[in-house]
């Protein structure tokens, strides 16, 4: 393992990240925040949606924030080198096993996930003031961020290595939309009681142990799955998204 050029290939990516900070700040926190505003002041504001909802309602904005920047950091990105730019062909050029640079982009996809997340917190709690969260178990609460962010850059990276560049559009109307929508991340997995074909139906997705294991961090009164189920879930779909990343990736770079 060369440490030298995985640090090289890591510092370029954060390069080209701060680079991008205006345009990828948009492109993560403006649906988000928009969601926030509508959803957290105006129709909480207008008596249409009860006080707590605003509480509910920001461990999913969380969620989809991070899911969406990790997929968006490492997907686009590997797309654009695959198929436009041709730049990949310099990084499997370089002394590192192939491996490594995939997962280079999905540590540089994590970072920028976990990132967006924190910084989520403190603009939706501007948006929502007053609000009531508290972190009950700081550890637990770190390793979810983690597996999150894991979650959505090993996805990226199963996306951006499977998909053509004429797909896009199809990878956002078909995965990233149903992902989000049922993904627990406007209301509880608890919701979903009396749809119960649906409610077993959307636990292969893993946006709603993301969701799920933020609200029981963030606000633990609302109902949410237990913590032992959202961690050994996420950590699956890591190892799983991770496997079926790194197989694409390497047939994608032979071909």
């Amino acid at each position: 393992m060369n440490w030298k050029t995985f640090g090289a290939m890591l510092g370029r990516d954060a390069h080209v990240a701060r680079r991008n900070a205006i345009q990828l700040m948009l492109q993560t926190f403006l649906q988000p925040l928009l969601f926030v505003f509508i959803f957290g002041r105006v129709m909480v504001g207008s008596g249409y949606m009860p006080q707590a909802y605003k509480s509910l309602l920001l461990p999913g904005i969380i969620a989809i924030s991070m899911t969406f920047t990790g997929i968006w950091a490492v997907a686009m990105p590997l797309i654009a080198e695959f198929q436009w730019t041709r730049e990949i062909e310099d990084r499997l050029l370089a002394p590192i096993d192939m491996t490594w640079i995939a997962i280079e982009k999905v540590l540089a996809g994590m970072l920028q996930a976990i990132v967006a997340g924190l910084v989520v917190i403190p603009l939706a709690w501007l948006v929502l003031r007053p609000i009531d969260i508290s972190i009950s178990s700081p550890l637990n609460f770190i390793t979810i961020i983690l597996l999150v962010a894991a979650f959505s850059a090993c996805g990226g990276l199963a996306l951006g290595c499977s998909m053509n560049q004429q797909h896009i559009g199809l990878m956002f109307s078909l995965v990233m939309t149903p992902m989000i929508f049922f993904g627990c991340t406007y209301y509880p997995w608890s919701a979903l009681t009396k749809f119960p074909i649906l409610q077993k139906a959307v636990l292969i997705n893993p946006l709603v142990y993301a969701s799920e294991g933020l609200r029981a961090m963030l606000v633990p009164k609302f109902p949410h799955l237990s913590t032992i189920a959202v961690l050994a879930a996420l950590l699956f779909f890591d190892v799983l998204l991770l496997v079926v990343g790194l197989r694409q990736f390497e047939k994608k770079a032979i071909s």
